[in-house]
């Protein structure tokens, strides 16, 4: 698997941050992993963009289209893809997380399961979903040049950016002391906005990306 790397780096450091947050204090853990979480699982799924760029350059699509794939579908399976390394990181560190919590009998609160269901997991598969989507735009509307040949460098700075954005926000509101609840509507507010973004891309897809656009360069 080509994408092995960034998806053992990411669940190593995502496992390591749980744990530490864990055995510092109950209040670190409930309140900073929900939102640092979503950082190291953008990391961790690029395997799929990976794998995209590669297949672009040695021809794959070229094959795959001939026998009728289209753009779209070449899209949502590398999406799905991603979003399997997804579910890999964020089980992973969220079942050590809980583990680790009951195995010491420290009752978590009701506020860690919602930023959880509420932020951390549809924030990690919104953020992937947009570095994995601008990626693939980036690698079949490019053509390779020196140094410049693949966007899954610079991807995962783009799938860490709304979660950092909104780690900011929220420090930012802290300090000022608002409340937890105007936390959670920043947090849902910047996932909803990166979800329209992704959509609104996958929806172009047949109009910006035509099939000569995925062939081979080389």
């Amino acid at each position: 698997m080509i994408g092995r790397p960034y998806l053992i780096y990411a669940t190593a450091m995502s496992v390591l941050l749980t744990v530490s947050l864990s055995v510092t204090s109950r209040a670190g853990f409930s309140s900073g992993l929900p939102l640092l979480l979503p950082i190291f699982v953008a990391v961790g799924a690029m395997g799929g963009l990976t794998v995209f760029t590669s297949d672009r350059l040695k021809g794959v699509l070229e094959y795959l289209m001939a026998y009728g794939v289209t753009p779209r579908r070449l899209f949502l399976n590398v999406l799905l893809a991603s979003f399997v390394l997804v579910t890999i990181v964020l089980g992973v560190a969220l079942g050590v997380g809980v583990g680790l919590n009951l195995a010491r009998r420290t009752a978590l609160p009701l506020d860690f399961a919602l930023a959880v269901g509420l932020y951390t997991v549809p924030m990690s598969y919104a953020s992937v979903a947009f570095s994995t989507t601008i990626g693939m735009y980036w690698s079949a509307l490019s053509s390779p040049r020196q140094g410049l040949n693949s966007p899954v460098g610079l991807a995962p700075f783009i799938g860490i950016l709304p979660s950092v954005a909104t780690l900011a926000a929220v420090i930012a509101l802290g300090a000022n002391g608002v409340s937890a609840s105007a936390f959670f509507t920043v947090a849902v507010i910047a996932m909803a906005l990166v979800t329209i973004v992704v959509v609104l891309l996958l929806s172009m897809i047949g109009r910006l990306l035509r099939r000569e656009r995925l062939l081979s360069p080389a």
